[in-house]
């Protein structure tokens, strides 16, 4: 691979992850602060929504494994869904003048309709992971290119969207920033036509960055059987039988729903707990903006040290210490004061650190099961394997956002009020703290059982390098 096809590569990344960041961080904020619906039914629609949207996965995975064109099977989605991907984006944002049900109704249709257009790009991007190198070390550098921009995304859109959003609200209504009490120094602004507004200069950079992906990469990897009318069913039985996929899709799912639920009440935690009146000069930034913004900057260094030290020292054996570091580290979040801000951004950081170490290793290791399984039936299912590594993360974060949402409501937020009660507070110092800590113990206790050790993966990968070996001499 060439410098161009990773930078290509993690351009599809940092694209997916401008909107996915929008969608973890700042969705039941905009849902429950200026769409105008509770946090119960917010958390009900996540649930809803994105398990409907995680079984869409596998047929979008088994669509792009037979597809043909002369861009590929996987590339040609980048192209056909940019476009689409900013314009439903900047729809589920935008505020109908509807009463509370058809709001609901609304937000039913646009963020199902955005999910799924998600899944047409993000499933085929995945899949690229499988089919752009054959050799085990370089998808862990490819993996991380992937996350490193990612995270880059992730860290555009908080340095941008808060900023955007206020800027806009003072276009179009100059008295929006100041909503129930809330002051401007402490929260982001409520105003619907500044959030439509923020998400479409968003979206216009994510589906220039989707072109650019299409364009720089490329598909190297031939299946080994070239026989590629394998039935839907029998790729269905394969996967099925494949162990150590149940056993990573189980670990994906516990780790990314620790991210979920972190995610999803930050925002509140600031806002209600912290309340520190303070914006950055220039910048605009509110002290929760800057606590996203150090832990972006955190999950960078982390996958930036995922590659070597996972090369080094394995991925499962890397993987289970950064998640036992990021348990402990969570639970110390919950005994923190709101004037004990050094403390909160050095924990964010330590926490996102480990954090990044994990995400590119899961997406690298789909890639070494997508070999085990070859090996086995001689099918390359890439996009049906991928799909999945998708669907764990969608499932992760339905019942991480509907978790959030149910358990605001049981501990009774009311967004109605501006200030919450104690009991309140302390649902959300929870879900900041002692609930991410136990979705890091189920991660670490799930890849404890993931039987493919680096020995076996290069065995896996010298194996099915000699097999095309043979059918190009058999070509011969």
């Amino acid at each position: 691979m060439t410098f161009k096809d990773k930078i290509g590569y993690g351009f599809g990344d940092m694209a997916s992850s401008m909107f996915w960041k929008i969608f973890g961080m700042y969705l039941l904020f905009f849902y429950t602060k200026v769409f105008g619906i509770s946090p119960a039914a917010a958390g009900t629609m996540f649930l809803i929504t994105r398990i409907w949207d995680a079984v869409n996965d596998p047929l979008m995975g088994i669509i792009a494994d037979r597809t043909r064109s002369r861009w590929g099977k996987y590339r040609p989605y980048l192209l056909w869904f940019a476009v689409p991907f900013a314009v439903v984006g900047v729809v589920t944002f935008y505020t109908p003048e509807l009463g509370e049900n058809g709001r609901l109704v609304y937000a039913y249709l646009t963020y199902t309709l955005m999910m799924m257009v998600y899944t047409a790009v993000n499933v085929p991007y995945a899949s690229l992971l499988g089919v752009m190198s054959p050799h085990p070390k370089e998808r862990n550098i490819l993996s991380s290119y992937r996350m490193f921009f990612a995270f880059i995304g992730s860290f555009i859109t908080f340095m941008l969207l808060q900023p955007l959003v206020d800027f806009f609200a003072g276009v179009f209504d100059a008295g929006a920033v100041i909503v129930a009490g809330v002051s401007d120094a402490t929260s982001i602004s409520r105003s619907p036509e500044g959030w439509t507004a923020a998400v479409a200069v968003i979206g216009v950079i994510c589906a220039a960055l989707f072109f650019l992906c299409f364009k720089f990469t490329r598909e190297r990897v031939k299946p080994v059987n070239k026989d590629e009318n394998t039935s839907i069913k029998q790729d269905l039985r394969n996967l099925a039988h494949n162990s150590p996929w149940w056993i990573l899709m189980g670990s994906g799912m516990a780790a990314l729903l620790f991210n979920a639920i972190r995610d999803s009440v930050a925002l509140f935690y600031f806002a209600d707990y912290i309340q520190i009146n303070y914006k950055l000069p220039v910048l605009g930034w509110t002290i929760a903006t800057i606590y996203l913004l150090a832990g972006q900057a955190a999950n960078m260094i982390g996958v930036a040290l995922a590659a070597p030290l996972s090369n080094r020292y394995g991925k499962k054996k890397t993987y289970m210490i950064a998640m036992s570091a990021a348990a402990i580290l969570s639970v110390f979040f919950f005994f923190l004061t709101p004037h004990q801000i050094a403390w909160i951004m050095t924990l964010q950081i330590l926490i996102s650190i480990c954090a990044g170490y994990v995400l590119p290793l899961l997406w690298s290791m789909y890639a070494d099961i997508v070999d085990h399984q070859e090996l086995k039936t001689r099918r390359r299912a890439t996009g049906l394997i991928f799909s999945s590594s998708s669907m764990s993360q969608k499932m992760g974060w339905a019942f991480g956002a509907a978790l959030s949402g149910w358990l605001l409501a049981w501990f009774g937020y009311d967004e109605a009020v501006a200030v919450q009660s104690e009991h309140a507070i302390f649902g959300v110092r929870l879900m900041l703290s002692w609930l991410p800590a136990i979705s890091c113990v189920l991660a670490v206790l799930g890849m404890m059982c993931y039987p493919l050790s680096e020995k076996r993966v290069k065995e896996i990968a010298n194996e099915l390098e000699a097999q095309r070996a043979r059918n190009l001499n058999e070509k011969g």
